[in-house]
């Protein structure tokens, strides 16, 4: 097992300072100790105090001179991208995707393969295979990689190290049965590296934030379909008291013996769980009955029992009124939902991902219009909502560069 102790949320003071130091290096290098102690308001001799444990770790190298504005030349500084490499799983609603990625987040290689609803061992042996897959393309790295990040959609108890993994009891995929996976073990002891397991959202999140040049945005969303959602405040994850902030429904799994809890504004309620793809499919095995003409039928090969939600994706990039019409009525359901944070959290960003990128810019336009129409103008005037910038690899990417955000803080005196 390496030597990588994943820490708390709340890190050292000299953690902090390495954290701070070195993600300056990543953004912004080559950078000289004057300029990384003008920009994080750290003084050049303590900056200088930490650079010399980052050289001696082969973390940073020297570069060429910098062009003197006066006196002795600085010498700029940067990140050694090649001293280590760390291993990123995820899912999204199609696909579970693993990732190589070096010190600076860049992607080396990817493992991609079809997810389908499956029990919890199932989901096991994929992520299994999907590392095994990872690991056989990567050989000359493995002696580098320091540690493997996994990010599911189950609820992830930091204290315990357990995932609480929601399973369908049937066709009705709003209703679960909760497991509990010691996943973290079972990796470790398969693989030997240092595990961590997160959040899918929080991790997608996460990889939007780090992954963006534009480091000023500290305040943001990451709406994993209508499920889930990823919470940065002020630069830091939000995952609350034991790391399970960010469902964003609520689950009773006695709700059908019982009328206490209903909703007749909308079909589903805004406060249940939701299915995964808010119910497009479902809603156009129903329409399609009535509507043969649609291009979803061409893609299904005729049958609309066959019907997958990329199918209407496709329709609807080809301006089919009836995909469109789907899309637009499930980005309505999410706008409303996300006009609902936005009051609560007040975010620069709200960035739609998770699969749902994939409708495009109808999809995304509907939420921004419904978001400008519920929530309080003060709020959604401040607000930017974008899709996924990664795409199907954010969440894989977001946990490989967590894990990469360990290494920087886990740099020893």
């Amino acid at each position: 097992m390496r030597d990588l102790v994943f820490k708390d949320d709340a890190i050292s003071d000299r953690a902090k300072k390495n954290l701070s130091i070195l993600d300056t290096i990543r953004r912004s290098g080559p950078i000289s100790k004057t300029e990384i102690s003008s920009l994080i308001g750290v003084n050049v001799v303590t900056v200088s105090n930490y650079v010399e444990e980052f050289l001696r770790r082969k973390l940073i190298f020297e570069k060429e001179l910098d062009v003197s504005k006066g006196g002795r030349r600085p010498v700029l500084l940067d990140l050694n991208n090649d001293s280590g490499y760390t291993i990123g799983v995820g899912f999204n609603l199609s696909n579970a995707i693993a990732v190589l990625v070096d010190m600076r987040g860049k992607l080396i290689r990817k493992v991609k393969i079809e997810k389908k609803e499956s029990k919890s061992p199932e989901m096991m042996d994929l992520i299994l295979k999907l590392i095994n897959d990872l690991l056989s393309q990567s050989a000359e790295y493995k002696d580098k990689i320091k540690g493997i990040g996994i990010a599911i959609g189950g609820i992830v108890d930091k204290n315990r190290e357990t995932v609480r993994w929601p399973e369908s009891t049937g066709k009705d995929n709003m209703h679960y049965s909760l497991i509990t996976l010691p996943l973290k073990d079972m990796v470790e002891r398969e693989f030997h590296y240092p595990v961590c397991v997160d959040n899918d959202a929080t991790m997608a999140c996460f990889g939007e934030q780090w992954l963006n040049q534009d480091g000023q945005i500290k305040n943001l969303l990451y709406m994993f379909s209508g499920v889930g959602c990823g919470i940065m405040i002020e630069g830091e994850l939000y995952r609350g008291a034991n790391g399970c902030a960010g469902e964003v429904s609520i689950y009773n799994p006695k709700e059908k013996d019982s009328e206490s809890f209903d909703c007749e504004a909308g079909e589903p309620c805004f406060l249940k769980r939701w299915q995964t793809d808010i119910g497009m499919v479902e809603s156009a095995k129903k329409a399609l009955s009535s509507h043969k003409d649609s291009k979803m039928l061409e893609f299904c090969g005729g049958s609309s029992d066959k019907l997958e939600l990329k199918h209407i994706f496709e329709a609807g990039r080809l301006d089919d009124k009836l995909a469109l019409d789907i899309i637009k009525h499930a980005a309505r359901k999410l706008g409303i939902k996300v006009a609902f944070l936005v009051n609560v959290l007040n975010p620069q960003l709200v960035i739609i991902g998770g699969g749902l990128e994939e409708a495009g810019m109808p999809f995304i336009d509907e939420v921004k219009r419904t978001v400008s129409e519920w929530a309080f103008e003060e709020a959604s005037s401040a607000v930017r909502i974008v899709s996924s910038r990664l795409g199907e690899d954010a969440v894989a990417m977001g946990v490989a560069n967590f894990i990469v955000r360990e290494v920087f803080t886990n740099v020893k005196e």
